[in-house]
């Protein structure tokens, strides 16, 4: 059986050397290549862990999950423009549970810098650090990374197989390899021979693959073209398979029960009536929760919910409002971490006037589309998992040891997935599917939740507070003082992945905090940890989702304190700070034509927030129409360094607003008796096609470094909604979600 006591003692001991410093592996250990988890058939060829070759052409074996965010397309052209082939050229699969699959950028973002303003150095050093997520088994898809880690990965495996080819004709035909192109699948010889990828596949399969260097960006094809996406043909057609769509031959359907008090025991239960139904197979202990397997999704939901359950107590105070209650007492503690503290904020500078606000924000569920579901075989010696997941490495751990079996034995076959936002980093959903399956060995057992479990057994976005305080002068911010308190959705999720408590500053739980480029002399962040025992998790955009919302709607209060406006404020702290961050904020004051006036019955915002290495400024304008307020267009300007696909930015840039629009007009989720109130969509609504703001995107690519881009929109949608509502009521809004103080089209 796979030795967790190992994993947790290796991932403890990395985790002190990546830290601390003290423990040392060999160099060997951590920079020895990993093994590729490709095993070519007869007339297959593996020139590396992503590219596969055989008679029918090019395979790309992507290793980041595909939830919408278009990040097969990218990787696939980032193979092509170097293996000079087309994209329709190149078949696209997600690859298997490998640890050379691992996310090189993911381990770099963990330094506790602010990363706008980065050494070369320090830049160097994160991408150092990256090896480390190879040592640690990190398959991850997250933290608006992917890009990142596949752009210089990808054309380099492109450009390696490319040369290989080369090779193995330039020794067929007598040329040196420098003599010979390529182009469109296949290598051409100086006399006009030409040799199909295909034909040389095998040969280059035993050739030690040469250096080769990257082309020019002048030399790019396809790299910054707004190119079709590779999976759009199949969610059309509805031919594309999602988790919930896999149908493997005998396949029986279950669904579960869980604690509604979230961390609570089953006492007991009594399923006499749900074994009466006809079709029903099997009722499942699963000792947190129960589980029906039966002939069909339907009557297994059906039968789950006639079982009789004694359910205990949740271990955190049973009503929202005394949850919230020991998130402030945090502020009474220690800060876990002060990351940024420029000046001195305990002294107000002469002739300032103070600005306080506090600030509170809910907890919120992911609400995928698709409920989480996984489809497993359990054969005793074997075990089969077929589900959308974020971490197939992490969950091949994880299931393996829930079902005694070696890593090896387990095989994780990744689908599309129909929604993630971080819900499916989690590891449950795939540990619920395998205990379901041992109950019914050599039998294939889909196990889908209701949307109702799925709505109330989430990791939630953390509720969290603020305190902010702040100082003006002469029409200039001098001092920002903030305090941020919340559980630590890292500190949980280390402790469910491993085992171990985590500790030491918790850079997430304040980022989109300390880490804003703004040039503030004042300039303290603390953050503070509640400790309570709702699960939470990573949720799109993470500690910026809250964060973004604190500082943006602060910074806003202290510029009309100052009699400035507030688009220029922020042009004007941010010029010297982070110049990219300013560009942003110059481009959507040029796209809605910002003035600072606004006539009756209309109002605008503005908000800019930097993460995952990019800076995105909105303004969000909304218009009074008989009472009920519409949010009507939007503007936004996000700068990603190099857009390697500008329409793929842009229709992240777009969703990640509406996401966050949705979670500031009505996401909440509270709690009753300890039990989540909200069980499906009705009570968590988003917004709808007639309340989504027409909307406008510009790209800009001035900044040094590539940033992320699938999370980055979300963060300061909420503050720039939030503004736009006090231009035109002239009510501030402090908490949310908005509905609940205002009258908004939904």
């Amino acid at each position: 059986m796979a030795s967790i006591g190992k994993i947790l003692r290796r991932t403890f001991l990395i985790g002190s050397a990546a830290i601390v410093g003290g423990v040392a592996f060999g160099a060997y250990y951590v920079t020895r290549p990993a093994a590729n988890p490709l095993k070519p058939r007869e007339g297959e060829t593996a020139l590396s862990p992503f590219v596969l070759i055989d008679q029918q052409g090019v395979t790309l074996f992507a290793p980041r999950a595909e939830m919408g965010q278009g990040v097969m397309t990218t990787w696939a052209a980032l193979i092509a423009e170097e293996l000079d082939v087309e994209l329709d050229d190149i078949r696209v699969l997600h690859g298997p549970a490998a640890a050379a699959y691992y996310n090189h950028a993911l381990m770099g973002e963990s330094l506790p810098n602010k990363d706008y303003d980065v050494s070369d150095f320090q830049h160097n050093l994160g991408e150092a650090l990256g090896v480390l997520g190879r040592t640690l088994s990190l398959q991850v898809t997250g933290g608006s990374t992917s890009m990142k880690d596949g752009f210089e990965r990808m054309r380099m495996a492109g450009a390696t197989a490319r040369e290989t080819l080369k090779q193995a004709a330039a020794d067929q035909l007598g040329f040196d390899r420098d003599q010979l192109k390529t182009e469109n699948g296949a290598v051409i010889a100086p006399d006009g021979t030409r040799i199909p990828y295909t034909e040389l596949a095998e040969a280059a399969g035993q050739i030690e693959p040469p250096e080769v260097t990257l082309r020019d960006p002048s030399e790019w094809r396809l790299i910054g073209k707004s190119l079709p996406r590779v999976d759009i043909p199949g969610k059309s057609t509805g031919t594309a398979t999602f988790g919930i769509d896999v149908r493997p031959e005998g396949l029986k359907f279950a669904s579960i029960r869980m604690n509604p008090k979230l961390g609570g025991t089953m006492n007991g239960f009594d399923a006499s009536a749900a074994e009466t139904m006809p079709g029903v197979e099997k009722i499942v202990d699963l000792g947190t929760g129960v589980a029906v397997i039966a002939n069909n999704t339907w009557l297994a939901m059906q039968a789950v919910e006639a079982i009789d359950v004694d359910w205990g107590d949740a271990p955190y105070p049973p009503e929202t409002d005394a949850l919230f209650e020991q998130i402030a007492k945090a502020f009474d503690d220690a800060p876990n971490s002060t990351m940024r503290d420029d000046g001195d904020v305990d002294v107000l500078p002469e002739g300032a006037t103070e600005i306080t606000a506090d600030y509170t924000v809910p907890y919120l569920a992911h609400a995928t589309m698709e409920p989480m579901n996984a489809t497993a075989l359990y054969t005793g010696s074997k075990l089969d998992l077929w589900c959308g997941n974020q971490a197939p490495t992490l969950i091949q751990m994880r299931v393996a040891n829930t079902a005694g079996l070696e890593t090896e034995a387990v095989e994780i076959h990744t689908t599309y997935l129909g929604g993630g936002f971080g819900r499916r980093g989690e590891l449950d959903f795939g540990e619920i599917a395998t205990k379901v399956a041992m109950a019914m060995p050599g039998t294939p057992v889909q196990t889908t939740w209701s949307r109702e479990e799925d709505m109330r057994h989430d990791y939630y976005r953390p509720g969290a507070m603020a305190r902010m305080r702040g100082a003006v002068k002469d029409g200039k911010a001098v001092l920002i003082d903030g305090k941020v308190a919340s559980q630590s959705p890292t500190q949980q999720a280390v402790k469910r992945y491993t085992g171990f408590s985590g500790g030491g500053p918790d850079k997430v739980l304040v980022e989109g905090f300390f880490n804003q480029p703004y040039a503030v002399p004042n300039y303290r962040m603390s953050g503070h940890i509640a400790d309570l025992a709702v699960p939470v998790g990573f949720w799109r955009s993470v500690g910026n989702s809250h964060n973004g919302f604190f500082h943006e709607t602060f910074l806003d209060e202290m510029a009309h304190a100052a009699g400035r406006d507030p688009l220029d404020l922020r042009i004007e702290l941010a010029k010297t700070e982070f110049a990219p961050a300013a560009g942003c904020l110059e481009a959507v004051k040029e796209m809605s034509g910002w003035t600072g006036k606004t006539p009756n019955g209309v109002g605008r915002g503005v908000a800019m927030t930097y993460s995952f290495g990019t800076p995105v400024a909105q303004v969000i304008e909304v218009v009074d129409e008989d009472g009920t307020i519409r949010i009507r267009k939007a503007w936004i300007a996000c700068d990603v360094g190099l857009a390697l696909d500008p329409a793929t930015v842009e229709a992240q840039m777009i969703g990640g607003m509406i996401y966050g629009l949705s979670a500031a007009t009505s996401g909440e989720i509270t709690f009753s008796d300890g039990e989540v109130e909200q069980l499906n969509f009705p009570d968590y609504d988003g917004l709808r096609m007639h309340s989504t703001p027409v909307t406008e995107v510009r790209v800009l690519e001035t900044q040094k470094h590539l940033g992320g881009v699938g999370e980055p929109g979300t963060p300061p949608s909420m503050p720039a909604l939030g503004n736009a509502l006090f231009d035109l009521s002239g009510e501030r809004a402090r908490s949310l979600p908005l509905n609940k103080q205002f009258n908004l089209m939904v």
